[in-house]
């Protein structure tokens, strides 16, 4: 045997390995990325199922004495619908639906813009700029660039972004795969299609509202690709002028199901369309 057929033969080996370690670590990862960020809500109690037919959001209770902060804060702090983690693998979709379809706002602000922006101030809106901040930072698979484009959106004071479910995810997902930290990896590509959400709940003065997306986040290593449904919920704050990811409390971690199964239903995701 030749020194290049050997050479040949273990560069092939080690992209197989390398699909592998990723292939698991997606797997195991993309269910159980919320049981793993649910250690650090402030109010893990359970909570029932969604109902299928819900179609509004909820409203945190208020009252003379209690101020906005802590309005906001219990909101974002309410947990979600929590699944198994094999809810986040490929499986059928259903007819079923969690309410009617929810229909987001293009972004008004493209030109010169590394994540699209623009969205009008309704809770529709703040779900438009979430999906646009995910399906853009998502794509180098790396931590830090996602870190990079939840601080062009945020607020001063919003939650550190590593703290959150999908940097926990692409974190956690480079160091199964024994991967740099940071940084493009030759062979490795990635992808976040959102197609469901919902409006967890919005604040009496509607300035403020927790929205949620999920989608099929994909990995590719040399050609072979691996998805898993994955689910983000942040906090939003209309500044007067645009949407923020808001100061404060970190929102409760989403539910991850695989998007339009029967899981996604169970956890109040909706089909999202336009933006």
């Amino acid at each position: 045997m030749t020194d290049a057929s050997t050479a040949t033969r273990a560069r092939k080996r080690a992209g197989l390995s390398l699909t592998a370690i990723v292939v698991t670590a997606l797997v195991l990862l993309g269910g159980v990325v919320a049981v793993v960020i649910a250690h650090q809500a402030t109010a893990p109690e359970p909570v029932p199922a969604a109902p299928a037919a819900s179609t509004a959001p909820t409203t945190p209770p208020t009252s003379s004495g209690t101020d906005g902060a802590t309005a906001e804060s219990t909101l974002a702090a309410r947990p979600m619908v929590q699944l198994p983690a094999q809810a986040a693998q490929p499986q059928a979709m259903t007819t079923a639906t969690a309410g009617p379809a929810i229909t987001v706002p293009k972004p008004t602000a493209t030109t010169g813009r590394w994540i699209p922006d623009g969205f009008p101030d309704t809770p529709e809106g703040a779900l438009g700029q979430l999906k646009a901040l995910d399906e853009t930072a998502m794509t180098a698979a790396d931590p830090q660039i996602y870190a990079r484009g939840v601080h062009e959106l945020a607020e001063p004071g919003a939650p550190d972004p590593g703290s959150t479910g999908l940097s926990t995810l692409l974190t956690s997902l480079r160091a199964r795969a024994q991967l740099p930290a940071t940084g493009p990896v030759p062979g490795l590509s990635a992808s976040y299609q959102v197609t469901h959400g919902q409006i967890k709940g919005v604040t009496p003065d509607g300035r403020y509202v927790v929205v949620c997306v999920l989608g099929q986040f994909s990995v590719g290593v040399n050609g072979q690709l691996v998805s898993a449904g994955v689910g983000d919920c942040q906090a939003m704050r209309w500044t007067g002028t645009q949407w923020r990811i808001a100061s404060g409390a970190l929102a409760a971690p989403a539910p991850c199901a695989w998007p339009g199964s029967a899981d996604a239903v169970k956890a109040g995701y909706r089909e999202l369309r336009g933006g």
